[in-house]
């Protein structure tokens, strides 16, 4: 059989022994849009041909009676041999009833799929390892931020207390100082947190327990809540996980327990410290040592006092605690009328012109002149709290009484049903143990007399 003519017309309804002159003859009339050159090796193959010269590698074929059709590329960039070789390969998935749809879907899906866990991988990587680099300091911030909404105003500036940097100008509470030191946690602040490991926890208690022993016991209990929160933290639990770092037994032990304190008024003792508390020159301070000994509560919870917290009408005064966030207690008339007798200069009952807070620090320098002066050893603010439960107890007042006065978490062991008891029950007890105290005092008051009006200044007598 003669070889056609490389100059003859190609015959496009007849299959052909594709070669690479032949496909570079082949146009398209100008009558149609475009013409197949078929393969006569490959069933289903053909170079499409178009008037604007394109030329493109098709396969045709049915599936399952449907028609299936698949664009192999431009020829030449695809050779006759590639093209050829992808047909057969597409000639055999057909003939086998099988999809190539079908299963290119499938590896596009799995390539995704590994795709996208190559990516979730990079990322956690890259989370892990910023979380790696992690400052104590840093994550300290955003845990603060994170749990304030739960607590309450006291614990949060525990938080912020103990891990200050210390360093910065105070009048007060630096021991001549005038500088204030840094926080216990401090010194952790700057660690990275993967290297927060029970050694070094247990190196950091050793050092503070030798000149700080009750803030470090503090601090270790607020870090051991703050590495459990950590470990729950998706991003962070590869750096804290397994046994809290800081609850070892070197670090329990170098720490040790708490003194119980005892430190309380005698009986005996009310008359000399009435005396020197009364004599003192601030009558905002006088007025504060005394509200604390016959309130029973605590010295931060009297400190932050308002003037719309004393319900005059019912004889009332609420105090806002940390136990039920806010308790009612009697406003029996002695402190009554040492509060009304106050200045009214700000919101604040025991106010002060120089601190920022608008309200003065806890007088502990004045308590302590006080007792010094009374000859009463060993008086702290919080013993004065301590001093109304024991004195209550000359008078046999129930104890869920004073409980309830005082601020105490309900105890079924105390009595053995907590009741809870309305304001006039509590007046009933509350007076009778302030007259009591006075009388022991040798104070001289008549609880009929009218409490001073409340006096509006901007300064002078009962500054702190």
């Amino acid at each position: 059989m003669a070889r056609p003519s490389k100059t003859a017309a190609i015959d496009y309804s007849a299959a052909h022994d594709l070669t690479h002159g032949l496909l570079e003859r082949a146009t398209c009339p100008p009558e149609r849009p475009f013409v197949l050159v078929k393969d006569a090796d490959k069933k289903g193959l053909r170079l499409r041909v178009t008037k604007a010269g394109g030329k493109h590698w098709q396969f045709e074929t049915r599936i399952k009676g449907n028609l299936f059709t698949r664009a192999l590329g431009e020829w030449p960039a695809v050779s006759i041999g590639d093209a050829r070789a992808e047909a057969h390969r597409l000639r055999g998935l057909t003939e086998a009833g099988t999809d190539p749809r079908e299963i290119e879907r499938q590896q596009q899906t799995e390539h995704d799929a590994a795709q996208a866990a190559a990516a979730a991988a990079q990322a956690l990587a890259e989370r892990e390892a910023t979380a790696q680099a992690l400052t104590v300091g840093e994550v300290w911030a955003t845990y603060i931020k994170e749990r304030t909404p739960h607590w309450g105003e006291l614990h949060r500036k525990d938080h912020e207390r103990l891990a200050r940097a210390g360093g910065e100008t105070a009048r007060r509470g630096t021991r001549g100082r005038g500088l204030t030191i840094a926080g216990p946690l401090h010194p952790l602040m700057a660690l990275a947190l993967r290297d927060l490991t029970p050694a070094t926890i247990e190196a950091w208690a050793a050092r503070e327990a030798q000149t700080r022993p009750t803030a470090a016991r503090l601090a270790w209990r607020l870090l051991k809540a703050f590495l459990g929160w950590c470990a729950e933290q998706p991003h962070l639990a590869t750096i804290v996980s397994g046994t809290n770092p800081a609850k070892t037994k070197k670090t329990r032990e170098a720490l040790g327990k708490p003194r119980a304190k005892d430190d309380s008024l005698l009986k005996e003792q009310l008359p000399a410290w009435f005396a020197a508390v009364r004599s003192i020159g601030s009558a905002t301070v006088s007025a504060y040592l005394q509200t604390l000994l016959l309130t029973g509560a605590r010295p931060g919870e009297v400190l932050a006092m308002r003037w719309e917290d004393l319900n005059t009408q019912w004889r009332g005064l609420t105090i806002r605690d940390k136990v039920e966030g806010a308790r009612v207690i009697p406003l029996t008339p002695y402190v009554w009328h040492l509060l009304a007798s106050l200045p009214r200069r700000n919101e604040y009952v025991f106010a002060s012109t120089s601190a920022k807070s608008g309200v003065m620090t806890e007088p502990n320098h004045a308590n302590d002149k006080a007792c010094t002066v009374a000859g009463i050893e060993r008086l702290t603010l919080h013993g004065l709290r301590r001093s109304f439960g024991s004195l209550a107890e000359w008078l046999e007042i129930p104890a869920g009484v004073v409980a309830q006065i005082q601020g105490h978490k309900p105890s079924a062991t105390a009595e053995k049903h907590y009741r809870v008891r309305p304001l006039d029950l509590l007046r009933l007890h509350h007076e009778r143990i302030e007259a009591w105290m006075l009388e022991q005092a040798g104070v001289q008051f008549t609880s009929a007399s009218e409490p001073g009006t409340l006096r509006l200044v901007a300064g002078g007598a009962g500054a702190e």
